[in-house]
């Protein structure tokens, strides 16, 4: 017998909605931190820190993103190092976030015209002045839309969040769901939740490239 979808149901979801949220930035928040300093570290002078970060990105990138989230749970639970949900799981999307930001952002410096370098050397700047003063003002500007578009790809991936109780959105509705089976009217409430989250981070992403990419040309 199909049970009532009531009010406190709803409010539910919008609390796993809230975590999602919460879950998002604080995966991205941190992840910003570590994409940049795994950028400097690809873009290296010294060619072992390269070519070490290039091979722990490549390793961590061909795991699945619930494997992560199993280590960072039961993995570091065995080792007797026992962490809330919320906590494992934004540690394994900050690994996730901070490999990928850094790719992306080691991508738009590399973009950068080599003569800019060599016409910041020519002013005596120094590596870091000529990073911080040059280089990186412009990779900021060209990595914008697909850093934004990356967001809208956390966003949805906090959903496997799930597979270490952590209750986001999506499993929101699957307790919902197994409490009154209304499997039709839970997720396309889920689906326009996730809809109403990434369609404006997607259409945001949209406008950045044209006006740094098609319009600068």
């Amino acid at each position: 017998m199909l049970g009532a979808f009531a009010w406190y149901h709803f409010v539910f979801l919008l609390q796993g909605l809230l975590w999602t949220v919460i879950l998002t930035g604080i995966a991205f928040g941190l992840g910003i931190v570590g994409g940049f300093l795994v950028m400097l570290l690809r873009i290296s002078r010294f060619a072992p820190v390269r070519w070490g970060t290039a091979a722990v990105i490549q390793v961590v990138q061909g795991i699945p993103m619930m494997v992560l989230f199993f280590l960072a749970y039961f993995g570091l639970a065995f080792a007797g190092v026992e962490l809330p949900s919320i906590v494992s799981a934004s540690l394994a999307l900050l690994i996730y976030v901070s490999l990928f930001l850094g790719e992306i952002w080691r991508g738009s410096i590399e973009s950068i015209s080599r003569t800019q370098w060599e016409a910041s050397e020519c002013l005596s700047l120094t590596r870091w002045q000529t990073l911080r003063l040059v280089i990186i003002p412009q990779a900021v500007r060209l990595s914008l839309p697909s850093t934004v578009g990356f967001l809208v790809q956390v966003l949805k991936t906090t959903s496997l969040a799930s597979v270490i109780g952590f209750i986001e959105v999506a499993r929101a509705g699957q307790i919902v769901n197994n409490a009154i089976f209304q499997p039709f009217l839970i997720f396309t409430l889920i689906g326009v939740f996730y809809f109403m989250l990434c369609y404006p981070l997607s259409r945001l992403s949209q406008t950045l490239e044209r006006r740094y990419h098609v319009g600068g040309h």
